[in-house]
Order: C-alpha cells, then structure tokens, then sequence
C-alpha cells in the first residue's frame, strides 16, 4: 500500500510539474504562429495517441462516435479543449503567464461550483468558505484594473466545463485524449489551411505555412515534439490518479500554477503590480482553504 501510494506521489508530481514548466516549452515556439501551434498539438497529439492505442489494439476511444449523443458530448468537450489550449498558448507569448497561472488556482474552485449547479452536490463550509475568498480576489483584479481578469477566468472556465463533460464519458486518460483530439483533427486543419490576419478569414492553404521553412532547426524540433510533451504528463496523471486517493492528487495539483507564476515573476520578468499581488494573496488563501477542505472531507463523519 505504501509503495503504491509512494508511485503514484511519483507520477503526479512528475505531470503537474511538467505542466507547470509548459510555458518555457511555448516561449521557446514563440516565433511561430500561436494558432498553428494549437494546430500542430491537435494533429500530432492525435497521431501520438492513436498510434499507442491502435497498437494495443484499443478501439474503445472510437466506439464512442456510434453514439449520437456521446458522440455530441465528445466534439462539445473537444471545443472547449482546443478553447483552453489556445488561449494558454496565446497568453504565454503575449506576457500573460501570471495570468493564465491564476486561471489553474481558481480552475478547481469553478469546478466545485460547476458541480453545485450541474450535480447539485453539496459543498461544505470551507468550500463556500474558499469560492468566496477566490470570488472577492476576482473582484479586487477587476476593480483596481478597471477589466474583468479574462485570460485567468477564460482558462478557467473552459477546462472546468471540459473537465465537466468529460465526466459524461467513460474512458482513460489516453483514450478521452485519442477522441477528444480526433473530435478536433478539423480544427487543427482549418488552422494551418487558412489565415486569420487583419480580422479576416482566406484560405491560403499550405502557402501560409511556408514561413516555417525559415526557422530555425531546433525551433522545427521542438514544434514536432507537441505530441510528445502534451500526452507524456497526461499519461502520468492518469497513472497517478489510479494510484492516489482524490485528496492526495488535491494537494498536488497547485503545484502546476506555482511554477506557471514563478516562471512569469522571476523568469520572463512580467509586471505585477500591488493590486495583484493582494488579489494573489486572496487567492493563495482560497488555496488553502480547499486544500483544507479536501483534507477534512478524507475523515468520516466531518463536516466542515
């Protein structure tokens, strides 16, 4: 039991620690365009995955598009998906990383509230406690900015409610991802085939992709790798999650935005003015309050 408990620490630390340095990972493909980068994450993830379970010869993760209304769950959750992706992506080339990194401290607080109202479970006091915490560092960002923190709740929102479909499918980690990234391979294609610039849509085929050949070698490189680094932490997370009890891997998930907002501060030098760092303040609380929560819900008959 120990050691099964020690492995799965293991696993989650090593997922939530690579997803966590993912931004260096992207600021190193700044010079190509960010929508491309979704793209070619969503066609070689895709080809990376149904590699590993047509070799298995698992074809659960196809099944799924027999069934009409699972099948429309999948592409809504695939939506949402590439929604995520893409303004993550986009906020870490354009400066926004503490940003998006208060988007994945709050991202477990919306999913408490996305399950009161789609579930209707029940929340005990410490987890009211913390999405009004979280709530009222929301508003400070908002007030002192003049602008609601769109990037941070964007982020937010769209893996909550993609974590919430997800919970309508019953498949791994490996084979939601193969469907979820088939659900998108039009997506990823409508995005290298057409250019967006200028706020208009035309469809320059393959010739808008020929300032890839000017890069540099181990730009092309790393750009082939977006398979690789998108599945190989979701395959450590779902190996810890078969390991750990939801509470443990409760305790570890933060570790992702911490280095997501050490990385912004310390290595790309992003501003942050007073009003977010008291916002942050709030926020960190609402952390440990749910981390708290998680704790005391482990131990029978509490009800805090």
């Amino acid at each position: 039991m120990v050691k099964t408990f020690g492995k799965g620490v293991i696993f989650a630390l090593l997922s939530y620690i690579m997803w966590g340095v993912l931004p260096l990972y992207w600021k190193f493909l700044s010079a190509v365009d960010s929508l491309h980068i979704l793209a070619f994450r969503i066609l070689l993830s895709l080809s990376l995955v149904a590699a590993i379970l047509l070799t298995s010869k698992n074809t659960a993760w196809l099944a799924v598009f027999k069934e009409p209304k699972k099948a429309a769950i999948l592409v809504l959750t695939a939506l949402f998906l590439c929604c995520n992706w893409g303004l993550y992506i986009w906020a870490v080339n354009r400066g926004h990383t503490i940003e998006a990194s208060l988007g994945y401290y709050i991202n477990p607080l919306v999913s408490i509230m996305l399950g009161l109202i789609f579930f209707r479970e029940r929340l005990r006091p410490l987890q009211w406690a913390a999405a009004a915490i979280a709530l009222a560092g929301v508003l400070i960002v908002t007030l002192a900015s003049g602008s609601l923190p769109w990037i941070s709740l964007g982020l937010a929102l769209t893996f909550g409610f993609y974590g919430l479909l997800k919970k309508k499918l019953e498949l791994s980690a490996l084979e939601s991802l193969g469907a979820e990234t088939l659900a998108s391979a039009p997506i990823g294609i409508f995005l290298l085939l057409f250019n967006f610039g200028g706020g208009n849509i035309s469809c320059s085929g393959v010739q808008g992709l020929s300032y890839l050949a000017d890069l540099s070698l181990h730009t092309l490189v790393l750009l082939a790798l977006a398979g690789f680094v998108t599945t190989l932490p979701l395959y450590c997370f779902a190996r810890s999650a078969k390991l750990l009890p939801l509470s443990a891997l409760g305790f570890t998930q933060f570790i992702n935005p911490t280095l997501q907002f050490a990385l912004g501060l310390f290595v790309f030098k992003e501003a942050f003015p007073a009003h977010n760092f008291v916002a942050f303040i709030f926020i960190w609380t609402a952390v440990i309050v749910y981390i708290v929560s998680l704790k005391l819900a482990a131990k029978p008959n509490n009800v805090l």
